[in-house]
């Protein structure tokens, strides 16, 4: 049985694909493996979970990215779903 503490946490490089950030979880699952990814101050390995307003630093592409988690899926949806998981913490100026 899933306590609901359980169901708000998702490992990190599944979230990392479900919310689009990587192509497949495999490149996540890689970036993780190269310590390129940092929450809660350390750097996050692939047995690490995620849970909503955690802040995650990580490149993504060509780009840093900085961004808090507001949202778990169980699954990878369309873009726009996607696009509620995250919300963007870099601030142009």
């Amino acid at each position: 049985m899933t306590t609901p503490e359980a169901a708000a946490r998702q490992r990190v490089d599944m979230w990392l694909w479900v919310a689009r950030f990587y192509r497949t979880r495999a490149l996540a699952q890689a970036a993780l493996s190269a310590g390129q990814i940092r929450a809660r101050g350390r750097v996050l390995d692939k047995g690490d979970q995620v849970r909503a307003g955690d802040v995650l630093t990580f490149v993504a592409g060509s780009r840093l990215r900085t961004v808090e988690v507001t949202g778990i899926a169980p699954r990878r949806g369309d873009a726009a779903a996607a696009r509620r998981l995250w919300r963007d913490l870099y601030d142009p100026v």
